[in-house]
């Protein structure tokens, strides 16, 4: 990425959809195609004026073109059928078929239409492939097209890994894999489902270096979620700290982790000792929690706890996740924007501190 300033900002990836970007992407829309794109673009720039405005390094487009940021997968491939999740009646987008190529660049024009819209770097993201087998695989729906959970996660390794070499050509500056399952096997609760926690997540970390194999010239993230019910949609919370993953982490084939840091139960972040030291730290310094708004100053602490474990330049802020991974979360916008501020007076505050020892 070149030279950068310290402390660079950034959002994870989504941010909340008003309701007219909701309605948009509702399956119910009425519009044409040529409003539906008018309509949209024009809703991708405020969310990169928020962005700018609130003074981020790293910006996304909310991910607002997407319903969902696992279903996205469907777009970039044939064999999935929409249907209801039996659980709990949410839509559920299942492998029913062989993968094959739908709309190679779906995401890459995404970030195509995003950067010729801001000047600043700009982040993209994919789900991982061992993420899209938790979510996307059910043993009798899709048994026909793939007997095992396993044989659909490397099925999508390439579909996956075109679309990364698409959005290196279009000049996105970060790609980040968004692994939440990868991190669940921080619990302990978690890895007693499994009869090989390890060998399950060496899977999932195998699978992201195969995506990620052999693209040069692009910074690579991995995004490593643990908290989705902190943001009301009805998830566990996960407890246990990383070094139950620190194995796995430090095989992954990428330049950044984003992790979180703003609830107690991600444990000590004396953990960054035990991972490579080539590895950038996307630092969760902002909670994602709706209703809740940092301060710079609980921020600028938390990282400074940071920097007692990694040198300066190895620390980014961001939140500790996305503000809205799905289409139906209810989340304020102006909060956000309030929080996104935050971020930066802190890291304002932090580089005015550290720049004198670069």
């Amino acid at each position: 990425m070149g030279e950068r300033v310290l402390f660079p900002t950034s959002v994870v990836g989504s941010l909340p959809r008003p309701d007219y970007v909701k309605d948009l992407i509702a399956d119910d829309y009425a519009g044409s195609a040529d409003d539906y794109r008018r309509s949209m673009e024009a809703a991708i720039r405020s969310a990169v004026a928020l962005q700018e405005c609130a003074g981020l390094d790293v910006i996304t487009d909310g991910e607002w073109w997407r319903k969902s940021y696992i279903g996205v997968i469907a777009e970039l491939a044939h064999g999935f059928e929409l249907s209801r999740n039996p659980a709990d009646g949410r839509p559920w987008t299942i492998v029913v078929d062989k993968l094959s190529p739908k709309h190679p660049g779906f995401i890459a024009r995404e970030a195509k239409f995003l950067k010729s819209i801001t000047t600043r770097q700009i982040k993209a993201t994919l789900p991982a492939p061992a993420l899209l087998g938790e979510r996307m695989w059910d043993p009798k729906l899709s048994a026909k097209a793939y007997p095992t959970r396993e044989s659909f996660v490397e099925a999508c390794v390439p579909i996956l890994h075109r679309e990364l070499e698409l959005l290196k050509e279009q000049g996105a500056s970060v790609v980040q894999i968004d692994d939440p399952h990868l991190c669940l096997f921080v619990d302990p609760e978690v890895r007693k489902q499994y009869d090989d926690a390890d060998r399950a997540a060496d899977f999932a970390v195998e699978m992201t270096n195969q995506v990620v194999a052999g693209v040069k010239d692009v910074h690579l993230a991995v995004h490593l979620c643990r908290r989705a019910g902190a943001r009301g949609r009805g998830e566990l919370q996960h407890s246990g700290g990383y070094e139950a993953i620190i194995p796995q982490l430090n095989r992954l084939q990428v330049h950044h982790l984003t992790m979180e840091f703003t609830a107690p139960g991600a444990g000590d972040m004396a953990v960054f000792g035990k991972l490579r030291e080539d590895f950038e730290i996307g630092l969760g310094c902002v909670s994602c929690q709706p209703g809740c708004i940092d301060s710079a100053e609980a921020i600028y602490d938390r990282v400074e706890l940071a920097v007692k474990h990694l040198a300066p330049e190895r620390i980014t802020l961001n939140p500790d996740c996305g503000f809205a991974p799905g289409s139906a979360a209810v989340v304020s916008i102006d909060e956000v924007y309030a929080k996104l501020k935050n971020e930066v007076a802190a890291a304002l505050r932090l580089r005015e501190k550290y720049a004198s020892g670069r």
